[in-house]
């Protein structure tokens, strides 16, 4: 690990479109396979989604509910926090949403929004700051220990990806609606949110609810990787064995050293 690594620069070979879709549609049917499974086992799953603005969440998210029963499958995307958010415990409102038996519920943004916007933004004090970081990690373990299978993901892009990115969302049509006022600050505050999404990491990972990292300047392989992902740590009955290696450049368990060495983009 001593060795420095470019940022974002991945051994995975670039994937054509036609391969792309063929995979996806093949690890589709292995999420069907992995609903079927937990609806008969009364399984609850949580999957957490972050990572820095433009980092390919909603399109990850998506290809993943495509074809999943919308009654047993739940995306949460929270907005701005009421005033009676603001005064209530911070975890209460995120305690609602989180799945019942039988149930799949991915996150996209979560508690961690204290971890990173709202440290960044100063939307929060130092104190509240700091009791987050104090107890995010026994409340995830609460919920492992009452049988919530808890999967964390951050995905990681580089600076001019995010760049090209968030242009591009302004000239769409169709994703304008995603543009806010924080998406400028977003690149001007680019170390910080670095130094809030390293602190987060070094505080929060654990062997009960470890963060999985996602190397996501390719949009397609970080999709392609992340369900491979899942599906390898999630049982099933009929798993696909050979479909679910994820490539260990795009995908790999957090750890100090890829901070250093260019694995996780500065």
């Amino acid at each position: 690990m001593g060795k420095k690594i470019k940022q974002q620069e991945s051994n995975a070979p670039e994937i054509s479109k036609k391969s792309y879709k063929d995979s996806l549609h093949k690890l589709q049917i292995e999420l069907v396979k992995l609903q079927r499974h937990f609806i008969q086992c009364d399984d609850k799953i949580l999957i957490i989604f972050e990572g820095r603005d433009a980092a390919g969440k909603d399109g990850t998210i998506k290809r993943i509910v495509e074809h999943l029963s919308p009654r047993e499958t739940r995306v949460v995307a929270l907005g701005k926090p009421s005033d009676r958010d603001r005064t209530s415990w911070y975890f209460q409102r995120y305690v609602r949403y989180l799945p019942a038996a039988q149930e799949l519920v991915l996150f996209n943004r979560s508690w961690y929004n204290r971890a990173g916007v709202e440290r960044v933004m100063g939307f929060c004090t130092e104190a509240e700051y700091q009791e987050f970081m104090g107890s995010v990690s026994e409340f995830e373990h609460m919920l492992v220990r009452s049988g919530i299978k808890l999967l964390k993901y951050y995905l990681d892009i580089s600076k001019p990806e995010q760049k090209q990115r968030l242009n591009e969302r302004k000239r769409d049509p169709l994703t304008q609606w995603k543009v806010s006022t924080l998406d400028n600050l977003a690149l001007k505050k680019w170390k910080q949110y670095s130094l809030a999404r390293d602190e987060m990491l070094a505080h929060t990972h654990n062997a009960i609810a470890p963060w999985a990292i996602v190397r996501a300047d390719d949009k397609h392989l970080a999709r392609l990787n992340i369900i491979k992902n899942l599906l390898g740590r999630l049982h099933y009955a009929g798993k696909d064995k050979r479909l679910i290696l994820p490539d260990p450049d795009v995908v790999f368990m957090y750890d100090e050293t890829y901070l250093k060495n260019g694995m996780i983009a500065e």
